[in-house]
């Protein structure tokens, strides 16, 4: 039997997720140092009486609830880490730790997540294993890794896994997702200019290390423009660009720093040899040498077809405002590695387009709209209804 909820079957929750929200909202911490945040969390769940397990990839929290006899098992998962940005909001539960906040809805996916967990220990029937994560350090794109390399696969095996994110900017109650990717990669490249200095009146006796780099700075902005297909979504930025050059000294060497962002693994690599090939043939016509690193932190998160649908059906038993094939988003999410290792679907949700809850994620006055907690923690429940039916 499949059974509908709205959010209004979570009113009677709404003001103890909101008091959750806020009090993770107050006391806000950084990748792996989530032990507070572990802790309540752990306490909430263990109350609600289920099968707790802590410290999986360091900070990690993971929950077990079993119902029937069925042997099907999803993961849902939230994040729980805060940013290091001062918050500059005024309302009486902001940040209480100096350069810390929680800028992009942790708070709320933690708080909505857990609503979900109460709902299905108390009323919701079902039929299998709900497996719900609560993972650390999503920022750094360091959480996800850490708790799969613990063994959080194999010691809590799931058929599917789902990931839910806020959306500022969108109407609070839409819900939107696509099939294939729908979050671009990060790769972060530096590059280290060897040149040599001189006086800043005499240029001919050394090789201008600013010189060479702008030279490559301009280089790189054709990757994207004139190598790669129009549609691709790539972005290519220079974000730092450091020399050792002074008033009247030319500088001898210099480093640039960047982010590249795709949609696909080829796109990927293809602007990596882009930018390798244009770094050989600068730098040799200027006769200086330079050092390149590419690393890639989050890959591309990339919805598998099922558990796509499976999602935008949930959705829309809870909102009349659904996209299933909505445009990739340029952000990187560390959901990714879980969406490789198992199929998966991440699925963003309307925070509001008013005031702080419409402000960009990572703003500084940014805040998680209280009234999603109730349309998120519906739409695990559906999700759950859907996919393991008594």
């Amino acid at each position: 039997m499949m059974i509908d909820v709205t959010p209004d079957a979570f009113e009677h929750q709404k003001q103890n997720m909101i008091d959750i929200r806020h009090d993770l909202h107050r006391h806000p911490e950084l990748g792996f140092e989530e032990h507070r945040t572990a802790e309540k969390v752990a306490s909430e769940l263990k109350s609600y009486g289920l099968e707790v397990h802590e410290g999986i990839g360091g900070t990690g929290v993971v929950g077990i609830l079993k119902k029937g006899g069925g042997n099907q098992a999803i993961a849902l998962r939230a994040d729980m880490d805060a940013l290091s940005i001062e918050e500059i909001s005024s309302h009486q539960y902001r940040s209480t730790v100096n350069g810390k906040m929680h800028a992009c809805g942790h708070d709320g996916h933690t708080a909505m997540l857990l609503g979900a967990a109460q709902f299905l220990s108390e009323k919701q029937n079902f039929n299998g294993t709900v497996v719900f994560i609560f993972q650390p350090n999503e920022e750094n794109g360091l959480g996800a890794a850490a708790m799969v390399n613990d063994g959080l696969l194999e010691k809590f095996p799931v058929d599917e896994i789902y990931g839910l994110h806020n959306l500022p900017g969108a109407t609070l109650g839409e819900f939107s997702t696509r099939s294939g990717t729908i979050c671009s990669s990060e790769s972060l490249f530096e590059i280290t200019i060897k040149a040599r200095g001189g006086h800043s009146a005499m240029p001919q006796k050394g090789v201008d290390a600013i010189l060479v780099g702008s030279e490559i700075v301009q280089a790189f902005q054709s990757i994207v423009a004139r190598k790669m297909d129009p549609g691709c979504g790539a972005v290519v930025s220079i974000t730092e660009f450091i020399t050792d050059g002074r008033r009247n000294v030319l500088p001898g060497s210099a480093v640039l720093k960047g982010d590249v962002r795709a949609r696909t693994p080829d796109d990927r690599e293809q602007i990596k040899t882009h930018m390798q090939r244009l770094l050989i043939g600068i730098t040799q016509g200027h006769g200086v040498e330079a050092d390149f690193s590419f690393s890639t932190e989050f890959i591309e998160t990339i919805n598998s077809a099922e558990p796509t649908q499976i999602a935008i059906q949930a959705a829309k038993k809870i909102s009349d405002n659904v996209e299933g094939d909505r445009e990739p988003m340029s952000f990187s999410e560390d959901f990714a590695l879980f969406c490789q290792k198992k199929p998966g679907c991440f699925i963003l949700m309307g925070n509001g387009t008013e005031g702080a809850n419409g402000k960009p994620l990572h703003a500084s006055d940014y805040d998680f709209n209280d009234d999603a907690l109730t349309i998120g923690a519906a739409f695990w429940v559906q999700l759950v209804a859907n996919r393991l039916p008594e």
